[in-house]
């Protein structure tokens, strides 16, 4: 099934376009969840979220919506994944009404731009992460790409984020039984949007696939988010 939102919810720039002009912001999230059924949460990077704010993201989205969070800072920025056993804990714990609710998508570890290439520091993380959670990594160093990381990654089932930004852009590697992708560009050109489709496409298949674009001060990554989701309907279910 596809899941497709984008980075973040409340912007009242995305007035008159996509909320309507006399929303109050209070009704953002309800209304963003009847048109897209998902949306990746910067928050948790920035502070861990309360029960009491969790539990009305929850009371205010329907069922089937799905909440990505972005890991901590704690844990990439300044654990660097090294001896990040108590903020790990913090996190997780943070985010267990979502997962209790059925409501989490994966978590999305972003690591640092200038961390490079370790294999035995992915793999000593991962030992320790709960595989019970989906989880992807976003490197954002060119030396992380290459086949070390990519068998650490299939042994945990944990997927590599591919993600497309104005300098750099995640080789299309599948290494899990699901797929993040993350578009981070402020503008597609049309040989862009056939390609950004295309890769949306190939990735469709017996597992769920998670899209997420930048949050702008237009609504225009919401735009690419419907297109996809009317593109790719999801299967009615059987009788």
């Amino acid at each position: 099934m596809l899941f497709s939102g984008t980075s973040g919810w409340a912007y009242p720039s995305w007035k008159p376009e996509f909320y309507p002009a006399k929303l109050p912001a209070t009704k953002f999230l309800p209304f963003y969840a009847g048109r897209l059924n998902s949306v990746e949460v910067n928050y948790t990077f920035r502070r861990l979220a309360s029960e009491a704010l969790l539990r009305k993201w929850i009371a205010a989205t329907p069922p089937g919506f799905r909440f990505a969070v972005k890991a901590n800072q704690a844990i990439t920025h300044i654990r660097r994944l090294r001896d990040a056993d108590e903020a790990c804990s913090r996190f997780l714990a943070s985010i267990e009404p979502l997962h209790n609710a059925g409501r989490l998508a994966p978590v999305l570890l972003q690591l640092p731009p200038n961390l490079k290439f370790d294999g035995d520091l992915l793999q000593n993380f991962l030992r320790t992460w709960p595989s019970a959670l989906r989880t992807t990594v976003e490197f954002r160093h060119e030396s992380w790409f290459c086949e070390g990381t990519y068998r650490i990654l299939r042994q945990h089932n944990v997927a590599l984020c591919h993600a497309v930004t104005e300098s750099l852009e995640t080789p299309p590697v599948a290494t899990a039984d699901f797929a993040y992708l993350r578009y981070r560009k402020n503008d597609y050109a049309p040989a862009d949007r056939e390609k950004l489709t295309a890769r949306v496409a190939n990735s469709l298949g017996p597992g769920d696939v998670f899209v997420y674009f930048k949050h702008e001060d237009t609504p225009s990554g919401t735009s690419w988010a419907e297109h996809l989701l009317k593109t790719f309907p999801a299967p009615s279910p059987a009788p």
